[in-house]
């Protein structure tokens, strides 16, 4: 599956959505696996502090739980040197 590269801080765009829709990592997480994306919460905190890839299927499962489209998480992006 292909990845989208760290070089944009995408993961504060995440983390700043789930905040809005006042969501914990924890009910994010179940929420993926109910979707068939099984994540682990180290896994996905990565993801928040831009630490890890994420994959287009995972971007495109959260768009969802945020109800939000998927280009929502690239606005107000910092790029990384």
């Amino acid at each position: 599956m292909q990845k989208i590269r760290m070089d944009m801080s995408i993961g504060s765009s995440i983390q700043k959505m789930r905040y809005q829709n006042k969501l914990t990592q924890e009910q994010v997480i179940a929420r993926m696996n109910l979707m068939g994306l099984p994540i682990s919460k180290s896994s996905y905190a990565k993801i928040e502090t831009n630490r890890m890839n994420i994959r287009v299927s995972e971007l495109m499962a959260l768009a969802d739980i945020f109800h939000c489209e998927v280009g929502d998480f690239f606005k107000d992006l910092i790029k990384l040197k």
